[in-house]
Parts: C-alpha cells; structure tokens; sequence
C-alpha cells in the first residue's frame, strides 16, 4: 500500500425532483466512488446548498445502505466535518442520493470530499 494519499471528490450542481422523504433517489451517476483495489478510502467532509423550498436530505451511501444523513434547510446550506473512523476497503461503493418531499425541485450544491491511501 502506498504512503501517499489522494483526494477525490463528488461534488458539483444537480438538479433533483423529489420523490418523497421516505423515497431517497441516486442524485446523478457522477456521485459514484469505488474504493480502487489496494487502497483505502475515508470520507472527510460534506458541505452542501439547496436551492429549493423545503427541507431535503443528501444521503451518503456505502454498498447500497445509508452510511450518513446530510438534511439541509430550505434555501440553506451545511458544512459537516465527518472524519469517518472506519476504513472503506477496496470494492467499497459511494454514492449520494437525495430524498425531497414529493413534488419539490431545486439544485443541490454537493461537495463530498474524500482521502483515499
């Protein structure tokens, strides 16, 4: 394993409809990180703006279950520094998704950053 790291990010706008509370959907294709093999990876922040009038929810999920609820306000913004202690291991699947009250639309403003070793 190497003694560098390197950081990625998933990060960008993206417009979304939502679905309902209780109905998270995959926020775009491009917010899908897998853990290359030989390396691990960690997630170290989340900051991210929504545009619309309601509350929503980014949710961070790792191998198809929800590993982080990010809620940001309406017309709101958060900064989270996660620091995440576990260890994802290689073949470790990322993604984001968004779970909005049914009807509502808007663009989320998404910054995930990670450290991969």
């Amino acid at each position: 394993m190497p003694d560098t790291s390197t950081p990625r990010f998933l990060q960008g706008p993206f417009a979304f409809e939502g679905k309902g509370l209780d109905t998270p959907l995959p926020l775009d294709a491009s917010l899908h990180y897998v853990v290359p093999p030989g390396a691990i990876a960690q997630p170290v922040y989340f900051r991210g703006g929504n545009s619309s009038d309601e509350l929503v929810t980014v949710i961070l999920v790792r191998d198809g279950n929800p590993m982080r609820y990010f809620p940001i306000a309406a017309k709101g913004a958060t900064h989270v520094s996660l620091r995440v202690v576990e260890d994802l291991l290689a073949d470790t699947v990322l993604e984001l998704f968004v779970a909005a009250p049914a009807g509502v639309s808007g663009t989320l403003i998404v910054d995930l950053g990670l450290v991969e070793i």
